[in-house]
C-alpha cells in the first residue's frame, strides 16, 4: 500500500474531506433496498454477510449518515437517515415492551431475532440515533427519543447509583452485571439528545452521570475509569479477567475509554459548564495515553492492568481516534502545545498504519507490531463510527460546524 504524504492533520479541509473519503467506502454499498443497511464488510468492501445486523451497526450508520448531513447538506444522507430509522423501528424494535432486539436475521424483508437480550448500551445508541435523525429533519424522531428515554429510565435506571444498569432478559430481568460502558454512551447519547431537542433532562442526566464515572467510580479505582463493577457498584477487578474476545466488556483500563470521557467531559461542559469538567479531562487523558503508548512501534495499545501493565498490546482504530478527538478539543479549550504534540503524533501514526489507502476507511485491529491479521475490516459494531465521529467532534471544537 503506498501511503500518501501525510497533510494538514489540523486543516478543517482536510478533517471535512477525510469524512467524506471514509463514507465513501460505504455509501454507494451500504443501503440494502429490502430495508436497513449491510453491517459485515471486508478490506477491499466486499459484503460478506448480507443478513446478520447487529443493533451497533444499525444506529451507528444513523448517525454516520446524519453526520454527512450535517456536512453536506445533500438530500442522499438525509434518506440514509430516514432508511436506517424506518429499520430499526420496524426490525429491532418490539412494540409491545419497547425493548431492541441485540441482534437479528434479515431475510426476504423479515427479521428473525438471534438475541433478545436488552443492552443498555444498545439503548444509548438508540437514543443518540434518534437524537441525530431529530437533528437532520425527521420531525416524527422527536416523540421516539422521548420514548426511549423513558423505556430506558423505567427499565434501567438506579436511582440511588445514580447509574444504568446494564443488560436484561427480553421480559426485562435485570441482570447482575453492572458496567461503565453503558453509562459514558448514554452520557454521550444524553448531551446529543439535548443539543436536538433542547430538553434540559437530557443535559442534566449527562451531568449526573459523568460525575458518578469519572469521580465516584473512579475513586474506587485508583482515580481511573475501571470498566466492570457489581450488582452494589463495588470494583469487580476480575471480570473477563481471562477473555480477550469481548470488545464490549474488556478487562482493564481502557486508555480510549479514559480519552472518550476527556472528549464528553469538554463537550459535557459545551453546554453545562462546570469547574470540575476541564481539570477531570486533563487528568483522564493524561492517565490512558501516559500509560498506553507504545513508544517501540507508536500508536496506543487497547489495555494496562492495575499495576500498569500492559494487558493488551493490539491497537484498536476507535481508540486512535477518540484520543485524537480528545487531544484537539483540550488543546483548544487551553491551549496547551503539549495537546496537539499529542494530536499531530496521534494522527500521523493512524495515517501511516490504520487509513486503508488503497480501498478506504480504516483498518479495524493491529497487533503490536502494526500488522493487519483479518480480512474483516468493519464486522458488528464499527462502520468507522468513531472515525468519522472523530474528525467530526474536531471540526465542532474548532468551531467549523455550526449549530450541529
Amino acid at each position: 500500500m503506498t501511503i500518501p504524504p501525510a497533510p494538514d492533520f489540523r486543516s478543517p479541509a482536510f478533517l471535512r474531506q477525510h469524512i467524506r473519503w471514509i463514507m465513501d467506502f460505504y455509501a454507494d454499498r451500504a443501503i440494502d433496498p429490502s430495508g436497513g443497511m449491510y453491517h459485515f464488510y471486508l478490506d477491499d468492501g466486499t459484503v460478506y454477510d448480507k443478513r446478520t445486523r447487529h443493533l451497533v451497526n444499525a444506529t451507528r450508520f444513523i448517525i454516520t449518515h446524519a453526520m454527512l448531513y450535517a456536512l453536506t447538506r445533500e438530500k442522499r444522507f438525509q434518506d440514509g437517515v430516514r432508511h436506517g430509522v424506518d429499520f430499526l423501528r420496524k426490525a429491532f424494535l418490539d412494540p409491545a415492551t419497547g425493548g431492541y432486539a441485540w441482534l437479528i436475521d434479515w431475510h426476504d424483508g423479515r427479521a428473525t431475532v438471534l438475541d433478545d437480550t436488552r443492552h443498555c448500551y444498545g439503548m444509548a445508541f438508540v437514543i443518540l440515533a434518534y437524537a441525530h435523525a431529530l437533528k437532520s429533519g425527521v420531525a416524527e424522531a422527536a416523540g421516539w427519543l422521548k420514548e426511549t428515554f423513558e423505556v430506558a429510565e423505567k427499565r434501567f435506571w438506579e436511582p440511588v447509583a445514580g447509574l444504568y444498569a446494564d443488560e436484561a432478559r427480553a421480559d426485562w430481568t435485570v441482570l447482575p452485571y453492572r458496567g461503565q460502558n453503558a453509562n459514558m454512551h448514554a452520557c454521550e447519547a444524553m448531551i446529543y439528545a439535548f443539543v436536538a431537542s433542547g430538553d434540559r433532562r437530557y443535559i442534566e442526566r449527562a451531568e449526573m452521570l459523568a460525575r458518578n464515572i469519572t469521580c465516584r467510580q473512579a475513586a474506587l479505582a485508583n482515580d481511573m475509569i475501571w470498566e466492570h463493577y457489581h450488582t452494589d457498584w463495588s470494583v469487580d477487578w476480575d471480570y473477563n479477567r481471562n477473555d480477550k474476545t469481548n470488545i464490549y466488556r474488556p478487562w482493564g483500563y481502557q486508555p480510549g475509554h479514559h480519552t472518550e470521557w476527556a472528549k464528553l467531559l469538554l463537550q459535557l461542559d459545551a453546554h453545562l459548564p462546570a469547574d470540575w469538567h476541564l481539570p477531570r479531562a486533563e487528568a483522564l487523558f493524561n492517565a490512558g495515553v501516559s500509560r498506553a503508548w507504545d513508544k517501540e512501534h507508536g500508536g496506543l495499545h487497547y489495555g494496562f492492568g492495575p499495576e500498569d501493565e500492559i494487558c493488551d498490546g493490539d491497537k484498536y482504530h476507535w481508540v486512535q481516534a477518540e484520543s485524537f478527538a480528545a487531544a484537539a478539543l483540550l488543546a483548544t479549550r487551553t491551549g496547551k502545545p503539549e495537546y496537539w504534540q499529542w494530536y499531530e503524533k496521534i494522527w500521523d501514526y493512524c495515517w501511516h498504519h490504520f487509513v486503508d489507502h488503497e480501498h478506504g476507511a480504516w483498518f479495524r485491529i493491529l497487533d503490536p507490531a502494526n500488522l493487519n491479521h483479518t480480512r474483516e475490516k468493519s464486522p458488528g459494531g464499527k462502520v468507522d463510527y468513531h472515525d468519522i465521529g472523530a474528525c467530526f467532534d474536531v471540526l465542532r471544537g474548532m468551531g467549523e460546524l455550526e449549530n450541529v
